[in-house]
């Protein structure tokens, strides 16, 4: 009999999760964890996969990774090249080298003025050896693209790199946002391309020839040909895989999904099977985009969080350190510091190691002596003090954290836990050793101090989850504090390592059922081998300017071409017919299989003389064509 075996991984801020799961049943049948490598995603991705074992008789494996988001907040970027056409960009996203060209297509898709080809090849010709991609994007280009394209053949020849259009990544009018996009893109494509070539050599190390797909930012998939082209999709891919990882064989249509990880807790909802998402754009790192991606709201609580005293009082801050008990498994000495701090009333307990972005930014004399009194093994601020004889005021900590040059070592929400048993993991005595010397500092006994602690990171997410449900109207009663009494109307999934510890409580303060699924810690990689591959085209009918008729002329708009129609009738088949075709063209081109199509249709229509009656204006019809992805069957 034919089997077909699925692997997924995902990587997450703290942990990189895979899994072996069989297709038709859903059944997993291995798992592994590795901590997460952020100076080289494919490292941590390799010992995960290595903790799975031997790996014969994968037939797909899916990618669900947070690379792209990352870097665009973090504002990674190859050189990129921009030329926009009959506008001016406003440079709300920087590019490396900029050329504007008068070339102008109007409203309804014509030509106003023509491309000149010298003073595209000139714009062309000053960008060489100064950038890696070139985006194009051209005002009106979604009515018609004549001109993108002659650029993009134009620079594709001369320069030999690659070149992104923007009407190849929206359908949607909003210059700025799709010039947003194709920058971005751009940006994006040497850095995704690296990391599929790392994810697919560590692959053949281990044996497996199969296709592989890569989480869009709506919870689809795409095939990694498509990622390579459009890795701005993949923006949002890790919240929206925990998305479709906590659904997948649930069994529940309609959910609050809570999937709390190590650095932050993502909250989404699901309706009737389906990833709410955000079709007019997502925005990351504070840039709009045109990106479709899920509908998720991303808040600083996680696993590792920083938890510290501020005035004597427990407090919590949304910055990532790292566990007690995670650091004292890696560097021997922590336990030992930590030790005789307690014993010596010494109240400085987090440490410092550096972290990648110092070998990139600029530090001054004394951060620089910091960064490199560290560099052999974690230390706190006053020991590098003492060494250097340097003021512990004059090193810039804040900075040099917020940055990303160094990394904390702390007390965390995981350390809680470690402290009173319930997580065994690393070295838990390094967790209640550090929880004891804040308790004591606190005028706390270590268990009185550890229940409160608790007691506030389970008050913080239950205020992130009444944000969220304030935010898309999904709760059942007042919000305006979130301890007010709330009756969550769906049941609450929680996914993410941390979850059976956190929502017991939070899901009975909402007075929900709260479901933690099989294998709820890992259900981020299921959701990357669980998801279809999906693809949309929006196709526009617009009514003739002067004709109110019940049935007018109409143009439609297919992103590429317009066409004339003397009937709205006909304008209105022919649009369905064309965002079938253009849908089922991408979601095969990306991957799928036995497509099936379904269809949304919006009309605008005009009350004009006052007397209720509605004359049709436009339409806008989208097509979604979904099916599972092409995969290697073995008997």
């Amino acid at each position: 009999m034919a089997m077909a075996y699925g692997l997924g991984i995902d990587t997450g801020g703290t942990y990189t999760d895979s899994v072996v799961i069989d297709m038709e049943t859903g059944r997993i049948s291995r798992r592994s964890k590795a901590l997460t490598t952020r100076d080289n995603l494919a490292d941590g991705i390799t010992e995960s996969l290595r903790g799975l074992g031997p790996l014969e008789g994968i037939s797909l494996v899916s990618l669900s990774t947070t690379l792209a988001t990352n870097s665009i907040v973090e504002g990674k970027s190859c050189r990129v090249g921009l030329i926009s056409l009959g506008r001016r960009f406003g440079h709300t996203v920087r590019a490396a080298q900029y050329a504007y060209l008068d070339a102008q297509i109007d409203l309804k898709g014509k030509v106003a003025k023509r491309l000149s080809q010298s003073e595209a090849r000139a714009a062309v010709e000053s960008m060489r050896g100064r950038i890696d991609v070139l985006a194009v994007a051209g005002y009106m280009s979604v009515r018609n693209p004549v001109h993108e394209d002659a650029v993009r053949s134009m620079a594709e020849r001369m320069l030999g790199i690659p070149v992104v259009c923007a009407h190849d990544l929206t359908s949607k009018l909003g210059f700025e946002r799709r010039t947003n996009t194709a920058v971005l893109n751009a940006g994006l494509i040497p850095t995704v391309i690296e990391l599929i070539s790392s994810v697919r050599y560590s692959l053949d190390r281990l044996g497996v020839d199969a296709p592989m797909m890569i989480v869009k930012g709506d919870g689809s998939v795409m095939n990694v040909a498509t990622a390579m082209r459009r890795p701005i999709e993949t923006v949002m891919s890790g919240p929206a895989s925990s998305l479709t990882g906590a659904m997948a064989y649930s069994g529940a249509k309609d959910a609050l999904i809570v999937d709390i990880g190590g650095t932050t807790t993502d909250l989404g909802i699901v309706r009737g099977g389906f990833v709410r998402t955000l079709d007019s754009g997502a925005t990351v790192g504070g840039h709009r985009t045109r990106v479709r991606a899920a509908d998720v709201s991303t808040y600083g609580i996680g696993g590792d969080s920083r938890i510290y005293l501020e005035n004597g009082r427990i407090a919590l801050s949304p910055v990532r350190v790292i566990p007690m008990c995670i650091a004292s498994s890696r560097w021997k000495h922590v336990r030992e510091r930590l030790s005789s701090a307690a014993a010596n009333g010494d109240g400085d307990i987090e440490l410092y190691i550096p972290a990648s972005n110092a070998r990139r930014r600029s530090l001054s004399g004394h951060d620089l002596e910091f960064i490199g009194n560290i560099s052999e093994g974690p230390l706190s601020v006053s020991e590098v003090s003492a060494q250097t004889g340097i003021p512990a005021e004059r090193f810039g900590l804040k900075e040099l954290e917020s940055t990303g040059c160094i990394t904390g070592i702390g007390l965390t929400p995981t350390d809680l836990l470690a402290a009173e048993g319930t997580y065994r993991e690393y070295d838990p005595e390094a967790s209640r050793i550090a929880a004891s010397i804040l308790a004591s500092q606190a005028g706390m006994d270590p268990g009185a101090f550890i229940s409160a602690a608790k007691e506030m990171v389970v008050g913080r997410i239950c205020g992130c989850i009444a944000d969220h449900l304030a935010r898309t109207e999904e709760a059942e009663g007042g919000l305006s504090d979130p301890k007010t009494i709330v009756r969550l109307g769906m049941p609450m999934i929680g996914i993410g390592a941390p979850a059976g510890a956190w929502l017991p409580k939070a899901a009975e303060h909402f007075s929900a059922e709260l479901i933690l699924p099989d294998d709820y810690d890992v259900r981020n990689a299921i959701g990357a081998i669980s998801s279809s591959v999906a693809e949309t085209a929006e196709v526009l009918v617009r009514a003739a300017f002067q004709d109110f008729s019940e049935n007018p002329e109409c143009i439609v708009y297919n992103g590429t071409d317009a066409f004339d129609f003397q009937c709205k009738d006909d304008a209105m088949e022919f649009a369905r017919a064309e965002a079938a075709r253009i849908a089922s063209a991408r979601a095969m081109e990306a991957g799928a299989q036995d497509v099936v199509l379904e269809y949304r249709v919006e009309e605008t229509c005009v009350n004009m003389k006052g007397d209720g009656s509605k004359v049709f204006r436009g339409a806008t019809v989208l097509a979604r064509a979904s099916g599972r992805p092409v995969m290697h069957w073995f008997d």
